[in-house]
C-alpha cells in the first residue's frame, strides 16, 4: 500500500471539503446516497466495524480498510479518526486505485 499517496489524496479531498469523518456523519451520508467511498480503520471496534460494513453493503457503497486510526486522522490533519467517507466520485475512484 502506497501510504504517502493515499494520505496526500485524502488531505487534498479534505481541503476541497469532499470528505466527512466520524461514525454518525458517515452513516448519515451513506443513507443520503452522498458517500462514494468509505475508509475504515482496521483498529475500529467490532461494533463500529459491523455497523459501517453492513450499512455500506446494504446501500452498495464500496469501502476500504486502512491500517490504523492515527494514519486516517493524520491524513486529514486531525486526531485519530476511525471512519471517513469520501463524497466525490473523482477522489473516490483515485483512492480505490491507490489502495488496491
Amino acid at each position: 500500500m502506497k501510504s504517502n499517496q493515499w494520505m496526500s489524496l485524502l488531505g487534498l479531498a479534505n481541503r476541497a471539503r469532499k470528505i466527512i469523518s466520524g461514525e454518525e456523519l458517515t452513516v448519515k451520508e451513506i443513507r443520503n446516497g452522498n458517500a462514494k467511498l468509505v475508509l475504515l480503520s482496521q483498529d475500529a471496534s467490532a461494533n463500529t466495524m459491523k455497523k459501517i460494513t453492513d450499512k455500506c453493503k446494504s446501500y452498495e457503497v464500496p469501502y476500504k480498510l486502512v491500517e490504523d486510526r492515527y494514519q486516517l486522522g493524520q491524513a486529514i490533519g486531525k486526531e485519530a479518526r476511525v471512519v471517513v467517507a469520501i463524497l466525490d466520485n473523482g477522489f473516490a475512484k483515485k483512492m480505490v486505485t491507490l489502495l488496491d
